[in-house]
C-alpha cells in the first residue's frame, strides 16, 4: 500500500482566499485539530509576510502535536541579497521548525518578467537559499512555482530549476499549478518526466482555477508523486486549492493509498465543518464525501432502492467518511421515504398512518412548506401525527415592538410561555425582532430546559411566495441551527414574515429539547 504524505496549507494558503481571515486563536485550534486527524505536515504561515504569522510559531512551538509536524513558508533570498542577510531567510530560521517550504520561479516568463532577472541567476537563487537552510540544518522542501506552466513553455528550463533545488539538497520538490489551469494529462506526463530523472521525493500542490485541482493530484499521485498538497475545504485564493476532503478519500478509499489511520477518515466530516465554522462560512451541501447534501436522498425510487442496499445509489458507505445517509421528504417522496424515517426516529406505524403523513406532506408543500431542508420540523410532524409527542411548553402569547431611540432602531419582544403549572412572562432585546424574539423565548426557558443555551442559529433564510403579491405575500423561512453535535432545519409558514419565523424558531428550540430527551432515555 502506497503511503501519501498529506501536507496541509489552510492555515496559509487556504488564509488567502477571499473572506478569509483566522485570527492567530484560530490558527491554533485548527493546527490542533489537524494533528488529531493525523496529516502529515501542517504549513503554518510565512512568518516573514506579518506579526501574526511570526507569533503563530511562537505559540505553536509550546503546543504538543502526536503526529504533525510544523512547517514555515517563504522564498527564495531577493535578487542581489546575499543569503545570510536575505530577511525572509533570516524570519524563517527564527521561526524554530525544523521544516521549511520556500517556492522559487520554475517559469521563465516569470523569471524574466517579475523577478526581472536572467535564467541563470534565478538558478542561483534557488541553489543559495537551499543550500544555506540545509547548511542550517534543516528539512527543506522547494515549492516549484508554475512548474507546469514553465514545463509548457520551457521545458528544459523548468527541469533545471528543479536540479538545482536538489543539487542544493532538497528533501523533497512540490511541483505547483499555481495558476490551476494544467489538465490531468499534462500534469502526469510532467510529474512522469520528473520521476525519471531525479530521486528525490515528489510533491504535488495544484489550485482549482479550471475545476481540477483533485484530478490533477490524482494524476500526480498515479505518476508516482508521494506527497500531496491542500487545504481543508479546497480553500484558497482565487479558486481555491486542491480539497483535501475530497482528495483524502478519493485516494485512500478508491486508489488504495495509505493517508491517515482508518478512524481518523471517519473523523473528516467533523474536520470539514469545523474549519467552515472558523472561517465564517455556510458549507456547501453538494461538496463530495463531506457535505450535507453528499448522501442525500429524495426521489421515492431512490429512496426504495437504497433502503434495499445502499450500494444502489451510494459510491462509498457515509459512515467511512464520518457523514451519514438523509432522506429528504417532498411531494416527490413516496412510502418507503416515509418508513424509512420513521424507522429511524425509532418509531413504527400502521400503513394508514404513513399514507395520512403522506398526504399532510403533499397539502403542507402546496400551502408553501418544504421540509427537505426541515428535517427537525418534519420528525416534530410526524410524531405529533402517531400521538408520540406533546410540546414540552406551551406558548400564551408575545409581542415585537420595533423603535427608533436616537440613532439606534431597537427591537424587544415579549413572550408568556407556560411550563406545566408554571407560567413565565419575559422580555428582551435583540438586534431585529427575530433576535428578540429568540432572546426572550430562551430567558424563558432557559430555567426548565438548561440544554437550549446550548442551541446556535447558524443560517436564516426567507422565501417570498407569489410575489405578484408584494407586501402581502406568503413568506416561508428556514431556519439551521446546531448545538455543536448536530445541525437540524426547521421551517414556518405565514403572510407574516414575524410570525413564520417565530413558527420556525419555536420548531428549533422544540427539536432541540427532543432530542437531548431521546439521548438520555
Amino acid at each position: 500500500m502506497k503511503k501519501i504524505e498529506l501536507y496541509d496549507t489552510t492555515l496559509r494558503d487556504g488564509a488567502q482566499g477571499e473572506m478569509i481571515s483566522f485570527t492567530l486563536e484560530d490558527k491554533l485550534k485548527i493546527a490542533a485539530r489537524l494533528d488529531q486527524f493525523c496529516v502529515d505536515y501542517i504549513e503554518g504561515g510565512w512568518p516573514g509576510s506579518n506579526p501574526k504569522d511570526a507569533a503563530f510559531f511562537q505559540r505553536v512551538a509550546r503546543q504538543r502535536f502526536s503526529h504533525s509536524r510544523i512547517v514555515a513558508f517563504g522564498s527564495t533570498r531577493r535578487k542581489g541579497v546575499p543569503v545570510e542577510r536575505d530577511g525572509n531567510l533570516a524570519c524563517l530560521l527564527e521561526s524554530g521548525t525544523e521544516y521549511l517550504a520556500i517556492f522559487g520561479k520554475s517559469w521563465d516568463l516569470h523569471v524574466q518578467k517579475v523577478l526581472r532577472a536572467t535564467l541563470e541567476e534565478n538558478l542561483v537563487l534557488i541553489r543559495d537559499s537551499v543550500a544555506f537552510l540545509k547548511s542550517k540544518g534543516k528539512t527543506v522542501f522547494f515549492d516549484a512555482e508554475h512548474f507546469f506552466d514553465g514545463y509548457a513553455s520551457n521545458p528544459a528550463y523548468a527541469l533545471a530549476t528543479i536540479q538545482a533545488a536538489v543539487e542544493a539538497g532538497a528533501d523533497r520538490v512540490v511541483l505547483c499549478d499555481t495558476n490551476g489551469g494544467c489538465l490531468p494529462g499534462k500534469v502526469q506526463e510532467a510529474v512522469s518526466t520528473v520521476m525519471k530523472r531525479f530521486r528525490v521525493p515528489v510533491g504535488i500542490h495544484t489550485h482549482n482555477d479550471s475545476g481540477l485541482a483533485v484530478a490533477n493530484a490524482l494524476a500526480a499521485v498515479e505518476a508516482g508523486a508521494d506527497h500531496v498538497q491542500g487545504t481543508i475545504n479546497g480553500l484558497g485564493e482565487r479558486c481555491g486549492n486542491a480539497d483535501l476532503t475530497t482528495l483524502v478519500p478519493l485516494l485512500q478509499l478508491k486508489m488504495g493509498c495509505q493517508c491517515v489511520p482508518r478512524e481518523s477518515m471517519r473523523n473528516l466530516t467533523n474536520l470539514s465543518r469545523y474549519v467552515y465554522e472558523i472561517a465564517n462560512m455556510v458549507p456547501p451541501g453538494s461538496q463530495p464525501f463531506v457535505g450535507l447534501s453528499a448522501f442525500t436522498h429524495k426521489g421515492g425510487v431512490h429512496v426504495d432502492a437504497v433502503g434495499k442496499d445502499p450500494k444502489t445509489y451510494e459510491h462509498v458507505r457515509p459512515e467511512e467518511v464520518g457523514n451519514q445517509r438523509k432522506i429528504l421528504v417532498s411531494e416527490l417522496s413516496g412510502k418507503s421515504t416515509v418508513l424509512q424515517k420513521m424507522r429511524a426516529y425509532g418509531l413504527e406505524a400502521k400503513p394508514e398512518v404513513t399514507k395520512k403523513i403522506l398526504e399532510m406532506v403533499a397539502s403542507l408543500e402546496k400551502d408553501g412548506y418544504q421540509f427537505e431542508a426541515a428535517e427537525g420540523s418534519f420528525e416534530l410532524l410526524v410524531r405529533r401525527t402517531l400521538g408520540v409527542y406533546t410540546r414540552p411548553f406551551a406558548v400564551e402569547g408575545f409581542r415585537v415592538i420595533v423603535e427608533e431611540r436616537g440613532t439606534r432602531v431597537v427591537s424587544e419582544a415579549t413572550v408568556k410561555v407556560r411550563v406545566g403549572p408554571r407560567a413565565e412572562h419575559t422580555a428582551a432585546e435583540g438586534n431585529g425582532p427575530v433576535n428578540a424574539l429568540d432572546n426572550a423565548l430562551r430567558k424563558a426557558l432557559a430555567g426548565f430546559f438548561p440544554e437550549i443555551r446550548h442551541l446556535r442559529l447558524v443560517d436564516y433564510k426567507v422565501r417570498i411566495l407569489h410575489p405578484e403579491k408584494a407586501t402581502g405575500a406568503m413568506t416561508r423561512v428556514l431556519i439551521e441551527s446546531t448545538d455543536e453535535k448536530d445541525v437540524w432545519g426547521t421551517v414556518g409558514l405565514s403572510d407574516n414574515i414575524i410570525e413564520a419565523s417565530w413558527k420556525a424558531l419555536l420548531d428549533s428550540v422544540e427539536f432541540k429539547i427532543l432530542k437531548d430527551r431521546s439521548a438520555r432515555a
